[in-house]
């Protein structure tokens, strides 16, 4: 039987500059690099490889909750190596593992060379700013990146609440509680619900995944406080549809109304691949102002992507297909790209042919 050493593997990982490792039976171990999975120069594993070298990294309350539910989610932090987001699942009957790269130097708005209207909205007192996108688009990155911003600036109380926690940060000027779900608190929407009493300026909720966590971060908005979201939506309309759909037809007009007063901004984000090897973020920026806020009361979301293309000199409004553009124009990615993760195909080649 091969004898891999996991820490060794993750420094490797890190060491190439991947994102994520993945460990499953019967495959050698495969790193995702640039958005893409590589196989590493190293042996087939089998189940018990995997197994042994994942039992070596959690507590036995870990394990315990491991072999009950067949699904761990969990942060570690390797002294020396870095911090890592890791989901332990089954396959096949075998355990298998994906760790998650977490940067310990949190990147500011401008390593990220993020638009300019983030650093606008950062300095907003109250309200909700959602933060959209796919698995592996980096949200995570670009909240951690906002959330910096205020601590560079401002004396905030900023209270996060994940699963798991993943960016630490230092206090700088802010002062930041990290509660981690099933370790610092049982779920999402009680985390919130005493948020209240932790007399917080800002909240960061890593996931509003059912009614009552988006309930609460409404409300949270409403009376005084900056909160950001996340949620797995592709389009800035698209996700003002998502939340309203949690919610019965009855109980839709006052969520409407809700979302029209307390929402400041939707950035639906994707990472493309980028020529010459690395990856860019593109984003679709919905900032709210008076026609959008009125939209969403009156139930015409349909009617926002139009309203996006039009007032966009003064709020830093873009749509996805003008993010495409500027990055064809600045040779930053391929055409086939560009088509590739576009949300209007029809609108981005007619684009495109304007453009050249």
């Amino acid at each position: 039987m091969a004898t891999f050493d996991i820490k060794k593997l993750l420094q490797s990982v890190v060491a190439h500059g991947a994102s994520d490792l993945h460990l499953v039976s019967r495959s050698e171990p495969q790193i995702r690099l640039d958005g893409k999975l590589k196989p590493v120069n190293l042996p087939k594993m089998t189940g018990e490889d995997i197994e042994e070298m994942a039992y070596s990294l959690i507590t036995e309350k870990q394990k315990k909750h491991f072999e009950e539910n067949n699904e761990l989610d969990f942060a570690l932090e390797l002294p020396g190596i870095g911090r890592f987001r890791a989901n332990y699942y089954r396959t096949l009957g075998d355990l298998a593992a994906a760790f998650r790269i977490i940067p310990i130097e949190i990147p500011s708005l401008d390593d990220l060379g993020a638009p300019e209207v983030f650093k606008k909205l950062v300095k907003r007192e109250k309200g909700l700013i959602l933060v959209t996108g796919p698995t592996g688009s980096g949200k995570s990155t670009t909240l951690a990146a906002l959330l910096n911003e205020i601590n560079l600036y401002e004396q905030k109380h900023i209270v996060t609440v994940e699963d798991p926690v993943e960016f630490i940060h230092q206090n700088k000027k802010a002062v930041f509680s990290h509660r981690e779900v099933g370790e610092d608190t049982k779920s999402f929407a009680a985390a919130l619900k005493y948020a209240m009493r932790q007399d917080p300026d800002i909240i960061l909720i890593g996931e509003m995944r059912d009614k009552e966590t988006i309930e609460a971060a409404l409300t949270a908005a409403e009376t005084g406080h900056l909160v950001f979201g996340t949620l797995h939506t592709s389009s800035a309309p698209g996700t003002i549809n998502r939340i309203i759909d949690v919610f019965s037809g009855d109980e839709q007009p006052q969520i409407r109304a809700m979302i029209s007063s307390s929402l400041v901004a939707v950035i639906a984000q994707s990472l493309l691949p980028k020529l010459g090897g690395g990856r860019v973020a593109t984003h679709e920026i919905m900032v709210t102002n008076h026609a959008i806020a009125n939209l969403i009361r009156e139930d015409k979301v349909h009617q926002i992507y139009s309203q996006m293309q039009l007032g966009q000199g003064d709020t830093g409004m873009q749509t996805q297909t003008q993010a495409l553009i500027k990055f064809l124009r600045d040779g930053k990615i391929s055409r086939d790209v560009a088509m590739q993760y576009a949300n209007k195909p029809d609108e981005l080649a007619k684009a495109m042919q304007q453009a050249y």
